[in-house]
Parts: C-alpha cells; structure tokens; sequence
C-alpha cells in the first residue's frame, strides 16, 4: 500500500473513505477564508500595463493567510521607479505577506514610476479563484491482478514502464502511476485490475496554508455548513 508522501506544498495520502464524502471535502475547500488583494487605489503608472492589469496581477498573488476582523482590511503599499535598462517590480515590493517573493508584476523602463495602495481581505473560492487555497483531489486506489498467464505479457511493460515491469515475466512498478482500467487491457488476458475500498488524496497548496491545514479545514468546513443546515430545519 502507498503510504503518505509530502513535498513542501503538496501531500498525498491513502483513506478509507467513502467516495460522496470525499467529494463534499473537495468542494469544501474553495469555502476556507484566504486573505487576497481584493482592491487596489493605483494613484500613478507610468508603466505599459493598464490599471485593471495591475490589479488583477496582484490579486492572483499568494499572500500568507490570517484572519481579519470582520470588515476590516489589511493595506500594502508598492512604490517602484524604473531605472536604465529597466526594472521587474516583483511580488517581494508588497513586504513579507507575499508567499512567492519572486512573482513579476510589472516592468519599469527608465523614468516610469508605479505607485498604489493594495487593500487584502479574507474571501472564498467559490466567489473568486484568487481566494482559493489550492487543490483537492482523490482516486480509487487500482489493484493489479497478474496470473500466470498475464506474466507472459512484455508488451504491457513497454506501453505503461511506469506501472509495470518485465524481467522474464510481468510485474507490477507502481498501481498508481497511471491511471489505466480494464478496456486498457482487455487485449492482455490475466492481466486485471480491482479497485480498492480506500481512496488516495492528492492536495496541492498555492502557498497561502499548508496542504494539512486545507484537508483539515476543508472538513471543519464541511462540518460547520451542515450544522447550519441542520439547525435551519429544525
């Protein structure tokens, strides 16, 4: 069985679980508050970009998530001027809230001058992308079924080399590599595939939470409208 894998801003683990639930975690997951930069007061730019550009560059900026007062706003100031040969205003002009610090905005040429107010507030995905946290998603975990038979079968080791093997007969490399089901293989007799009751999760992060926090949020997430859904009908 594949076990838990983690990269900095992806995770991956199996669950028994069933699929519907899995499926209302993953909707969930755009109804986490993320903060984003949700209005911008663009008072000069000289640059070749439109204001509206501008904006909507740095609303698809990942910056750290904290939780704001209600109706309260958290301000960030960018003040850039171009120079000889020219200059890319990158994402770390915002301060430290920027996840990415890297991420280009705009580019100066000499004697153009960019300067604005970027107001952040807390938000969901399902009312805009740029207050999602990332992505959730799940598969049914694939067992491969090789008789004696299948064992014959090289030819499978050529067209899928990342889910099988062959070294005088068929073996299996990795189940989940490739996502295959039986019309796959149905021109390789005694070689078949049975899905498992558990279900692997795959979270990415756009950097804003951690995937751990987006899984665990999701749920309390799911949890709190169903609450409210229980407490509307009675």
């Amino acid at each position: 069985m594949k076990t838990t894998e983690k990269k900095s801003e992806e995770i991956s683990f199996p669950i028994e679980i069933d699929m519907s639930l899995a499926n209302a975690i993953r909707r969930s997951v755009n109804e986490i508050p993320i903060l984003a930069i949700d209005e911008v007061e663009i008072h000069k730019n000289d640059s070749a970009l439109y204001d509206e550009i501008i904006a909507h560059r740095l609303g698809l900026i990942p910056i750290k998530n904290q939780k704001l007062k209600k109706d309260l706003d958290l301000e960030l100031k960018l003040k850039a001027k171009g120079k000889s040969g020219g200059i890319n205003v990158l994402s770390k002009e915002l301060g430290d809230i920027s996840v990415y610090p890297d991420i280009p905005i705009v580019l100066l040429d000499a004697g153009q001058e960019i300067e604005l107010i970027a107001k952040a507030r807390s938000g969901i995905g399902i009312k805009h992308s740029k207050f999602s946290p990332g992505l959730l998603y799940y598969k049914q975990i694939p067992k491969m079924k090789i008789s004696h038979e299948g064992e014959k079968h090289e030819k499978l080791a050529e067209l899928y080399p990342d889910v099988f093997e062959y070294a005088g007969k068929l073996k299996v490399k990795d189940h989940l590599k490739r996502e295959l089901d039986n019309e796959d293989l149905k021109d390789f007799p005694g070689v078949s595939i049975e899905f498992e009751k558990e279900l692997m999760i795959y979270i990415e992060s756009w950097g804003q939470i951690s995937p751990e926090e987006i899984f665990t949020e999701s749920c309390n997430t799911l949890v709190k409208n169903l609450s409210d859904i229980i407490k509307a009908i009675k």
